[in-house]
């Protein structure tokens, strides 16, 4: 039987300042767009565009502003709406928790559609650019979850089945590890090797939603539903629900032929 390590949450502390971990996967997420970004524009049709490192940068900046709005106000209007809405304040209190990927990756759709049309560019041109950067973002997302004992899985007797001694004494799938290997080390080989390739634009994109829905759509049969919600229509729990239209949009991408 496995235990969760317990890690502190804190990562260093320098007297009233305390860097936790999560905060730390995300300024790795964000370097290895950066490092990642530095290569991709060197691949085509990026290359032919002239592309520049600080066209990354900018894609960054307007990505984190998606991410963070759309994440958060995500879970606001997908899990918690009711309590937000006696809550308003809430809303802002953004170091208590409270993200969703879904939500995110709507804001961040909305963030590029806007950096496409400062630029004049085809929004797919963009976001096929930044799906192959997106997966190992996310792996250190799910990393930094599994440190914080936080989005645990369902009981389980699987040989590595672990035990989450802040929630009980229960082995449970370590799910958060699931999804870092799934949509976040898996998807990012698989969409790194197919955008190295000449593709139709958008099918680069239509994979990543593809691959991303599908593998998440699983991993919820593992992860345990978030207590206030439980499992919704059909058996299938809010995530699972989310991932659908990601799946169908996915398939129309990568099937379309261009105009």
């Amino acid at each position: 039987m496995l235990i969760h390590p317990q890690i502190d949450p804190v990562a260093l502390q320098l007297g009233p300042l305390a860097i936790h971990w999560y905060g730390l996967m995300y300024l790795f997420a964000f370097a290895q767009f950066l490092l990642l970004g530095r290569l991709r524009v060197r691949q085509e049709p990026y290359q032919a565009m002239r592309w520049t490192f600080k066209d990354v940068e900018d894609i960054l900046f307007w990505g984190v502003l998606g991410v963070i709005v759309g994440g958060r106000l995500g879970y606001v209007l997908f899990y918690m709406p009711s309590f937000y809405l006696q809550n308003p304040i809430a809303i802002l209190k953004l170091w208590e928790g409270g993200m969703s990927f879904h939500g995110g990756l709507l804001g961040v759709l909305i963030a590029l559609a806007w950096f496409a049309k400062r630029r004049q560019i085809s929004y797919f041109v963009i976001t096929d650019f930044v799906a192959p950067l997106v997966p190992l973002g996310l792996a250190f997302g799910r990393l930094g979850n599994f440190i914080n004992g936080e989005l645990w899985g369902r009981p389980s007797d699987w040989p590595w089945a672990m035990v989450f001694p802040m929630v009980d004494q229960v082995t449970r799938h370590p799910s958060q590890l699931y999804q870092f290997a799934g949509e976040g080390l898996l998807l990012a080989l698989i969409l790194w090797l197919y955008a190295s390739q000449p593709r139709r634009v958008g099918q680069v994109s239509g994979l990543f939603l593809l691959g991303y829905g599908l593998l998440r759509f699983l991993v919820e049969f593992a992860r345990e539903p978030d207590a206030y919600l439980g499992l919704l229509g059909l058996g299938l729990s809010m995530g699972q629900w989310l991932s659908i239209p990601m799946i169908g949009l996915g398939i129309y991408l990568l099937q379309r032929k261009p105009r």
